[in-house]
């Protein structure tokens, strides 16, 4: 794996090093500010990434899927980073700290206009991502070294389109109690 790849693994433990971090900073130490701090510390990380895969372009790497993965990585986590941030402190509260109440688990109509907003947080990472993609393609501008860039673009827009398909399918088909998720 190269350094980009480790970079991206990396990041992604950071995130949820940070964000466990700073729930129990919030939750168990009642430090909310420096929860707070911890918790707004998700999109330096993503930062971090980006000047990493930027700076790893420039000096004449040939972009990898590892390259297109951390663009894909930084529009996932710019749309669904405030939502997977909620979705901890909800769990965390109920789980670890015995507070508040217990996550509900969606069933029927409920579920299928959740994820229809989760597709639509789906499509703003793909924007996000997509542009950074196109921007990384257009920065190196020799297409035998962006290869693998404009491949994920396929690769993503395919899967955009199955999580469509799968959107429309939770209300053709409402999800029943007791059915497990996608």
């Amino acid at each position: 794996m190269n350094i980009i790849g480790w970079m991206i693994v990396a990041c992604e433990i950071g995130f949820w090093i940070v964000i466990g971090l700073g729930l129990v900073m919030r939750y168990v130490f009642n430090q909310k500010k420096l929860g707070l701090f911890l918790l707004a510390l998700t999109p330096v990380i993503d930062l971090v990434l980006l000047v990493t895969t930027t700076v790893d372009l420039y000096h004449g790497s040939t972009a990898t899927m590892a390259h297109a993965i951390a663009a894909v990585y930084i529009g996932v986590s710019i749309a669904f980073g405030k939502s997977m941030i909620e979705w901890a402190d909800v769990r965390f509260q109920y789980y670890i700290t015995k507070q508040g109440p217990r996550p509900t688990k969606r069933t029927g109509m409920d579920y299928a206009k959740h994820y229809l907003k989760s597709w639509g947080q789906h499509v703003l990472a793909y924007v996000i991502g997509a542009v950074l993609l196109i921007i990384l393609i257009y920065f190196v501008s020799e297409p035998a070294q962006t290869e693998a860039l404009e491949g994920a673009l396929r690769l993503w827009t395919v899967v955009l389109v199955i999580d469509l398909l799968i959107a429309i399918s939770n209300f053709i088909w409402p999800k029943k109690a007791g059915r497990k998720s996608i």
